[in-house]
């Protein structure tokens, strides 16, 4: 009986690996989704790595971090994505969709840094917020008179006076977007957290309340496409938009970004942490794919390589804000051991 299961055991475990490597299933080019923050990045790297190499050009899908991560937790099998881009960390409870599935040999890169900017047209009029009167000119129930109510401004004026006497029109990307989920952390509850009233809040009506974005019409989602919301304030000085640092620096001609806290979103100080708006920026490998769809360990040897995220590198040319010298040397050793991401690290 034993033997028997043994049996089955190998039996099983055979066709696993041949639903994985079955030739109706296979395929010969990298399959990327996530981040649209990190899509233009990641481009960059894929169209190097399909002319320097003998592997095909990757293809990529700019789906949103956590869409990316949903998609990519869905399963082992060339029918799923080989890897995922993300402007934030994984989640545990995407860890746990994960190894739900199966997908459980999954190796992390933090790949570098970016700012979330609020930019306007060059015509507009600059701003100088606080992530206070961010988080009352955009959040869905603010304080008034002690009570949290449905966000009465609609001129940024009613934040505060010093504002522009104007509509509060803010641009920005969906719930699936990782720049919308480290927005919402980043400046919209660490506006709220300075708020006495904020104090009082439990941890759920914390989540609820601080993280959360009117929906009254003066912030507009935009889909997974920065680049439309380049468009819309090229035409409108009227508009803001939230997006990633790199969009900004590559439309600098045209755009401005305001300053929060006092702060600009420049390299130096994202790097650095000192911008309040800065996160950073990862890919995460499924290794049950290395070896299946050939150069996925080559396409990430390419993303981390000196020549790519080195201080004279490619990716630094289009905005990305790359690692410390020592920061590099960990994703390279990381690339030779291929570790893999555990519960314990995201707690």
């Amino acid at each position: 009986m034993i033997k028997l299961n043994k049996t089955l055991a190998t039996l099983a475990l055979a066709g696993s690996v041949a639903a994985i490597s079955s030739p109706a299933m296979a395929r010969d080019t990298i399959n990327i989704v996530g981040s649209s923050t990190v899509y233009p990045f990641a481009t960059v790297v894929a169209e190097r790595f399909g002319t320097t190499s003998d592997f095909p050009t990757p293809k990529l899908e700019s789906t949103g971090s956590g869409g990316g991560l949903k998609i990519f937790c869905q399963g082992i099998g060339t029918n799923h994505p080989d890897i995922t881009n993300a402007s934030r960390r994984i989640k545990s409870s995407e860890l746990e969709l994960c190894q739900s599935n199966g997908v459980e040999d999954i190796t992390e890169f933090r790949i570098g840094s970016d700012g979330i900017v609020i930019a306007s047209s060059k015509d507009a009029e600059p701003m100088d917020l606080t992530l206070e009167q961010l988080f009352l000119a955009l959040g869905e129930k603010v304080p008034v008179d002690g009570e949290w109510v449905a966000n009465p401004h609609k001129n940024w004026s009613d934040v505060d006076s010093s504002l522009p006497n104007k509509p509060i029109r803010v641009m920005g990307p969906p719930p699936t977007s990782g720049t919308r989920d480290s927005f919402n952390e980043l400046a919209l509850a660490g506006g709220c957290d300075r708020l006495p009233e904020a104090a009082d809040l439990s941890e759920d009506q914390h989540s609820a309340t601080c993280e959360s974005i009117r929906e009254d019409g003066a912030f507009i989602e935009a889909g997974e496409n920065d680049n439309l919301i380049v468009q819309k304030l090229m035409g409108d000085a009227s508009m803001y938009g939230v997006f990633g640092y790199s969009f900004l620096e590559e439309n600098s001609d045209r755009l401005q970004a305001a300053k929060l806290d006092g702060v600009a979103p420049e390299p130096q100080l994202i790097a650095e942490d000192k911008y309040p708006v800065a996160r950073s920026m990862f890919f995460y490998v499924k290794k049950a794919h290395i070896g299946v769809v050939p150069g996925i360990k080559e396409y990430a040897a390419e993303f981390v390589s000196p020549a790519a995220m080195g201080p004279n590198g490619y990716l630094k040319d289009v905005g990305l804000i790359v690692p410390t010298r020592d920061g590099l040397m960990a994703l390279q050793k990381k690339l030779d051991k291929m570790p893999n991401l555990t519960m314990s690290e995201l707690k």
